[in-house]
């Protein structure tokens, strides 16, 4: 097993940037592996990307500001979102990008996999700010 996770600031209110991620249809643009994403359905997604095609559990809850996914056939991999107001600055939020991968995948075990992992939360986070911050 092994846990991955980045942090942000993004200089705008923290409901405008849940809003953004939450958004089913513009998930291709900030998440690094997907090239197209879908409603699929009640709490899932249909993935099409770099690994494949894929259904996906996807759970968002607009009260916490969270979104939650993962697996649905194997249970070998699972995320969350969460976006939290930044200080006491309600124009500015604080969004964490959490990866967990539960098998025996290639990132669990170190080295050039795992480093690629991490780079690629920190494009997501950059590329979901861009999003955010362009209206």
């Amino acid at each position: 097993m092994a846990e991955f996770e980045a942090s942000r600031t993004v200089p705008v209110p923290p409901e405008r940037l849940f809003e953004v991620a939450a958004d089913v249809e513009r998930m291709a643009a900030w998440v690094p592996m997907a090239d197209e994403v879908h409603g699929a359905g009640a709490d899932r997604v249909h993935l099409d990307g770099r690994d494949g095609e894929q259904d996906a559990l996807f759970r968002a809850r607009p009260e916490q500001r969270r979104l939650e996914w993962g697996t649905e056939a194997d249970g070998s991999y699972a995320g969350w979102l969460q976006v939290y107001a930044s200080g006491t600055d309600d124009r500015a939020s604080e969004v964490n990008l959490h990866l967990s991968f539960l098998g025996d995948q290639p990132q669990a075990h170190g080295g050039a996999a795992a480093r690629d992992v991490q780079a690629e939360l920190e494009r997501a986070l950059e590329a979901l700010a861009g999003l955010a911050t362009s209206g």
